[in-house]
């Protein structure tokens, strides 16, 4: 949604190119958030905010207007438009791409996250390596599903041993104890639940749902 030639109605400008830099993004959403459906600011920074971009892609892709409206040295001019209500439905992500032999784990296990600032849920894919394991633990206080993508192994609970292949959606009810053993082709699943702050529980390199 860019164009060389923007319609330029009179319009609130925020000039950024003072704002200590922790402080620039959040108060670019918090004026994005509080516009109604059509109406739109002019964005004044020192650069092309190619990051901020990004940012926008990831929360309100195909929502949103940026057309840019000068581009000088120190002078750059963008007019953001808020074209829909709230974030749009969409396609995240393809896990049949995610979890080829050539999809590379980050420094967590994760393969992909969720990344919208305004959202309800958490949700990453995470890769345990083969025969790596997640030690018993007791879960968090709510529940977790988890859907095998590929590999195998199985989850061992209190009282039992739970299987794990593709396919397989597995419910991990909240405060429940648990550990994770991936077979020898290893185990890639995806995990949804509701929003926190951070994963603290890892072995190897992987988050635990």
């Amino acid at each position: 949604m860019e164009s060389k030639e923007a319609d330029t109605p009179e319009v609130a400008v925020l000039d950024v190119r003072g704002m200590r830099k922790p402080d620039k993004h959040p108060t670019i959403f918090r004026t994005y958030a509080d516009l109604p459906v059509g109406g739109a600011f002019v964005l004044v920074n020192d650069h092309d905010p190619k990051h901020l971009r990004d940012e926008f892609e990831d929360e309100y892709a195909d929502g949103y207007g940026w057309d840019y409206l000068n581009r000088e040295t120190r002078d750059w001019r963008i007019q953001i438009t808020k074209e829909a209500a709230t974030a749009l439905p969409r396609v995240l992500v393809d896990t049949s791409q995610t979890t080829a032999d050539n999809t590379r784990a980050d420094m967590t296990g994760a393969l992909w996250k969720l990344q919208p600032r305004e959202r309800d849920l958490d949700s990453q894919i995470l890769e345990l390596r083969p025969e790596g394991t997640i030690e018993t633990h007791t879960g968090p206080d709510f529940d977790v599903l988890v859907h095998v993508l590929s590999g195998g192994g199985h989850v061992d609970t209190e009282l039992d041993t739970v299987d794990l292949a593709p396919g397989a959606v597995l419910w991990l009810p909240r405060r429940s104890r648990r550990s994770f053993t991936a077979g020898p082709e290893g185990l890639r699943y995806l995990s949804v639940h509701r929003r926190r702050q951070g994963l603290p529980l890892a072995d190897r390199g992987s988050n635990a749902s």
